[in-house]
This record gives structure tokens, sequence and C-alpha cells, in this order.
């Protein structure tokens, strides 16, 4: 996610669309006069390559993860997580394949800067492993979901489909609850690499940004197209960020 100040500004008056969960009547970009044009193909195709490795990387971390469950139907819980997170990529590689474009060429571009956030934030044990695919998948879901508002309607369709149920929500929930009230000190170190994903997080997106131009400029605008200026950038952090701070509270973590 670039910074507020790397962003221009949009023109004058431009107003910023609320996150929306489908495409309907309230729709913000017209699809035919958007996807005649070339630049917002390309940064749709980016969108869609960066959600879909990022798929990819997570059904691959979630399966290491697995060896880490103390007990089996721990390593079900997230052998399944894991599938979830795969069968997500069919739909975006056929999106992208529908725009002209090849799916593994259009990945190869975001794989050192994703691998390189994994590196970073290798897991040292099961809750460690647990709390970032609670956070982490979350803080990815949330800013997805921002930027589908952005888009055509069956691109955006699309998007939001792929962030259903990424949270994982009670099965990791009750574990990393259990392991506090079992250790209470867990729940400090916990609470700091909550911290440590979050700041990982924007880092790795901000280099995807200044990285591809086009996915830049999608969140500009263009030609019948809504831009996010940057009043509205400040108010999407702020929705991130106390996105974050409930995904925390509800693991009973401080963020």
């Amino acid at each position: 996610m670039p910074e507020t100040a790397d962003l221009p500004a949009a023109a004058a008056g431009a107003e910023e669309p609320e996150p929306s969960t489908g495409a309907g009547p309230e729709a913000t970009v017209e699809e035919s006069s958007a996807l005649a044009d070339p630049a917002y193909r390309q940064a749709v195709v980016d969108l869609l390559a960066v959600i879909a490795y990022g798929e990819i990387t997570a059904f691959e971390r979630l399966v290491e993860d697995a060896r880490l469950a103390p007990t089996l139907p721990d390593t079900v819980e997230l052998a399944t997580m894991a599938c979830v997170e795969f069968d997500r990529v069919h739909g975006l590689h056929a999106r992208i394949r529908e725009l002209g474009g090849d799916p593994f060429a259009a990945m190869e571009p975001f794989t050192e800067s994703i691998q390189e956030f994994h590196a970073h934030t290798a897991p040292a044990d099961w809750y460690e492993g647990l709390v970032k695919a609670y956070v982490g998948d979350g803080l990815a879901s949330d800013f997805h979901r921002e930027i589908a508002a952005y888009l055509d309607p069956t691109t955006r369709d699309l998007v939001v489909a792929t962030m259903e149920g990424t949270h994982h929500s009670r099965f990791v929930v009750d574990r990393v609850r259990a392991g506090i009230a079992e250790d209470p000190r867990l729940g400090g170190r916990l609470a700091l690499w909550g911290r440590r994903l979050m700041g990982e997080a924007l880092i790795q997106a901000q280099r995807v940004a200044a990285d591809r131009d086009a996915l830049t400029a999608l969140l500009t605008g263009g030609v019948d197209r809504p831009s996010l200026d940057l009043v509205a950038l400040g108010r999407m952090f702020t929705r991130l960020t106390e996105r974050h701070a409930d995904r925390m509270g509800e693991l009973g973590l401080e963020a």
C-alpha cells in the first residue's frame, strides 16, 4: 500500500466510493468503458495476479504450518484452510485469461516481494502461525476489498467472492485464546508478533505498488472511473488499521 505522499492527488471534487460487496445499481465503474482502456486492463491483471499468487503462497504456508499442529484435528483444520486458499486460484486465473493475460506471466513480477514478506514473517511456532493466518490474511482481504470498489462489476464480484471466509475465525480465535489462558505470557509475545505482521504487510504492499505503476494508476482513476484522492486514501488506511485492531482484540491481543 503506497504512502499517501506517493499517490498523486485526483481531480478536484472526486468522491470516495464505499467498499462494495458486489456489483449492482450502485456500481461506480462502467465495465465496457473501463475494459476498453488498456491501462485499466493491465492494472486489473496485475491486481488479480497479486491476489492469485498470495493465495498460492497462503496454501503453501498453511501446509507447512500444519506440520506444527499439536493434534490431528488441528492438522486437518489447517489442511482444510489450505485447500480453500488453493481453490480460489482457478477463478482468478480464469479472469486474467478473459482479460487477455497469461496468469503465470502476470504473477511472476510479484513473486519476489511476496516471498520476501513470508521470509521475514516465518512463524516460530504453532501460535505464531495461527496469528499470521488470521491477521495477515485478514489484512490482505481488507485491502483487496477496499480496492474492489474501484473495479468493474465482474472483477469486483470475483475479488469480493475470493475474499469471503479468509479469516478462519472461530478455529484460530479458540486456539489462540486457549493458549493465552494456559500461559498468559504468550499474549504479550503474540501481540508484538501481530504488530510486526502489520508493519511487514504495509511494507510489502508499498513495494508491490511502487514496482507496478499500473496499480497506482488504478487508484488515481481515469475517464469514467472513480479515483482515490489523498483524503480518501487516509480514510481507507484508518479503516484498515481499525479492522486490524478489532481482529487482534478478537484474539485477546492488544494491537
